[in-house]
């Protein structure tokens, strides 16, 4: 008897392009969520686009409330929660970037009650997924949330934020080309659940941005478009495959080790661009592919560019594969000879 079933559960409108902030109400009123809204920000955001969407709620009569968090953390989330609660709000709305839109996700989550994405820099594929990061000690946590009904992504904002963080979403979706070889290692060797079409998605997304690295470039709307457009498009696998096997796999597992071994000392996104250029190496594939596209968008390439030294990427290389139950091409560890020998042939160091 066949019993297999599914649940993909996808934003319902997904608003791209110049100006479109103006259109958040609009495109939350066409998903019917009922009682008042709570904006979720920090402080940033909060200048350059929350205040505007709280006051065009306001102006149509949804009575709003705004909530500044100041850290990714699980104090966050439970202060967001405490807010939603207070003004018994029926609906989420994350403005800025990864941090407050992680923290209003995990919050909507655990409140059981419907989030919406505005995000205002294009610094990785959380603006779309079910999962949320948040930092505690020295571990960062990836966890179950609620993915976005609703998607607002005015490119005329992303294109003024900061570079850096551009370039590190691009990072993050070049790195499903070593996370979805993974997936289907992990799926030949230990019997682990693949999704053909999620995979299809994401190796896509990658592919997409490689060959447009060339028209990457900052302050342009149309590079704020190809990127945003990626990244939905990478949190639309994982949602298919309702796990983050489309868009991480070794090379997010050693950016999880340098964020325990030199916490905030690179931008994730970076940090997995890194990551992504040695495990194609390992992978035997288009490694070099991989670090040119990284050069021409601006991104990192080596230790050095990171900030940090050539003795915590091998340390973190040997290493990465104990931060998770995730079988990838590190396999049970690699050891500091094979670390170095990969860095070195790569340029990293």
């Amino acid at each position: 008897m066949f019993d297999k079933s599914t649940w993909i559960r996808l934003p319902r409108n997904v608003v791209v392009g110049h100006g479109v902030l103006d259109r958040t109400v609009e495109a939350v009123s066409e998903l019917h969520l009922h009682g008042r809204p709570l904006v979720v920000t920090s402080p940033t955001p909060r200048q350059v686009a929350a205040e505007q969407v709280a006051a065009d709620f306001e102006e149509a009569g949804e009575d709003p409330a705004v909530v500044e968090i100041g850290e990714a953390s699980f104090e966050s989330v439970q202060r967001v929660i405490g807010a939603a609660e207070e003004i018994d709000a029926g609906y989420l709305v994350g403005v800025g970037g990864g941090k407050a839109i992680d923290i209003a996700k995990m919050a909507s989550h655990d409140l059981g009650r419907g989030f919406v994405s505005v995000p205002t820099a294009a610094s990785h594929d959380g603006i779309v997924s079910g999962r949320g990061s948040v930092p505690e000690g020295d571990t960062r946590h990836s966890v179950a949330a609620e993915p976005p009904l609703a998607v607002i992504a005015d490119t005329e904002i992303l294109a003024d934020a900061p570079w850096e963080l551009t370039t590190a979403g691009c990072a993050d979706i070049i790195s499903n080309y070593t996370a979805t070889k993974d997936w289907r290692l992990a799926n030949r060797l230990q019997n682990v659940e693949y999704h053909h079409y999620a995979a299809a998605l994401a190796e896509m997304t990658a592919e997409m941005l490689v060959e447009e690295a060339d028209s990457i470039k900052q302050g342009l709307e149309e590079s704020a478009w190809a990127v945003v457009k990626a990244l939905v498009s990478s949190g639309v696998a994982m949602s298919i495959a309702d796990s983050s096997r489309p868009a991480s796999g070794a090379e997010h597992l050693f950016s999880h080790q340098l964020d325990r071994m030199v916490p905030d000392a690179a931008l994730h996104g970076h940090q997995v661009g890194i990551g992504t250029i040695v495990a194609e190496y390992l992978h035997g594939g288009n490694w070099r592919g991989v670090r040119d596209a990284l050069a021409t968008i601006g991104a990192p390439t080596t230790a050095a560019e990171l900030g940090i030294e050539e003795e915590t990427v091998v340390t973190a290389l040997t290493s990465a594969h104990e931060i998770r139950d995730r079988y990838t091409i590190l396999g049970n560890g690699m050891s500091e000879a094979a670390a170095y020998e990969a860095v070195e042939t790569t340029g990293v160091i």
